[in-house]
């Protein structure tokens, strides 16, 4: 039977220890997310550095996830690249590694026309039988995914959900309300309230690798119809989600994550530390939210 996904999907870092995998951190981050009844762990996404990551290294972590998460929850793992048929290869790997589904970023730097993305994403469906959530994110593609092809890829049968990161509202609206087959879910921390407030099913969060209770709270209240309680976690967390974005994810998680004297290490280049102003922000805002002081 297929795991139901929908609710908070944490979009995990992988940590490093200066120039490798931290293998024990990464199984750490992953308990700490279970003991805090996450939805669904994501593994090897933008937030993972999957770009930097070796095809060994991706296998290890993967294996590390399967077995540590045991069933308990779904396993996402990131198989989208900007190669149509390495993204088929990566995915038919994910399936026999034991993945629950796939996600699949709309392929970056080539900038593929409408047509060329739905026949990317029936490719893959076709090739791979996996459940698969449409990543759509212009800002990392340099293409958005426009609402007549989101509607056809959702016909195709093991198209289960998209992850909508555009940072539109409007369009997250239009697909809630045109495609409401298609489950939605914000792959913007700061747009989570609004997007589940115009249907969303769930969340694939940043913020929470920090903060899962709060999230999970946050997503379950507004699912629930708790709409105050929802808007007031929103406006708590409101902070936190703004100084995730000073610099590219992950840069600003990690280095929160590492305040909090949780595993996370530093980012592999071409990504960099932050700037000193940055990282004042960032203590600031963990400082007044009392995150540093036992946040595990």
């Amino acid at each position: 039977m297929k795991k139901e996904i929908k609710g908070v999907i944490t979009a995990l870092i992988t940590p490093f220890i200066e120039s490798e995998i931290d293998e024990a951190g990464f199984v750490k981050n992953i308990r700490f997310q279970l003991e805090n009844n996450i939805d669904g762990l994501l593994i090897l996404g933008t937030t993972g550095e999957h770009p930097t990551l070796t095809d060994k290294e991706q296998e290890i972590l993967t294996a590390l996830a399967k077995k540590e998460i045991a069933g308990k929850v779904p396993l996402i793992v990131n198989t989208g690249v900007n190669c149509t048929k390495k993204t088929i290869e990566k995915t038919r790997l994910a399936k026999e590694r034991g993945a629950d589904a796939a996600l699949i970023v709309t392929p970056y730097y080539n900038k593929p026309t409408q047509e060329g993305i739905f026949r990317h994403f029936q490719a893959i469906a076709d090739a791979v039988d996996i459940p698969l959530i449409i990543y759509n994110h212009p800002g990392r593609a340099g293409v958005n995914i426009e609402l007549a092809t989101i509607d056809r890829i959702a016909k195709i049968p093991n198209i289960i959900g998209i992850k909508e990161a555009s940072s539109n509202l409007h369009q997250i609206e239009e697909i809630t309300r045109y495609i409401p087959s298609l489950p939605v879910f914000c792959g913007c921390d700061e747009l989570n309230f609004s997007a589940l407030c115009l249907g969303s099913l769930g969340v694939i969060s940043v913020a929470s690798n920090l903060v899962p209770a709060q999230i999970k709270y946050l997503t379950k209240e507004a699912l629930q119809g708790n709409m105050r309680n929802a808007r007031n976690a929103h406006y708590y967390l409101l902070s936190l989600f703004n100084i995730l974005t000073l610099e590219t994810n992950p840069i600003p998680i990690k280095h929160a994550m590492k305040l909090c004297q949780m595993p996370s290490g530093p980012c592999r280049l071409p990504l960099c530390e932050l700037p000193l102003s940055p990282k004042q922000r960032i203590y600031e805002i963990l400082d007044k939210m009392e995150l540093m002081v036992g946040v595990r």
